[in-house]
């Protein structure tokens, strides 16, 4: 009966533990979240920052050839 009861309180042991550093993972995330959503990662860039990407305007027939082509 003993080595029941050990094995449970052992077991409860295991849960408490496993639920608390659960607990502390969880919130240490949430920190770590709320600290990025107040990064502003849209704003327009500062200084002398020059364009480089103008995209080239295709026909929507050379779009559907490449996706045939690449299957995706």
């Amino acid at each position: 009966m003993t080595r029941v009861r050990n094995t449970l309180q052992d077991l409860i042991k295991v849960l408490f533990v496993f639920t608390l550093c659960t607990c502390l993972f969880y919130f240490a995330l949430r920190m770590v979240h709320e600290e990025y959503e107040r990064q502003h990662r849209y704003d327009p860039p500062s200084g002398t920052a020059v364009k480089v990407y103008q995209p080239v305007e295709r026909p929507w027939t050379d779009r559907l050839s490449i996706f045939f082509r690449l299957g995706e």
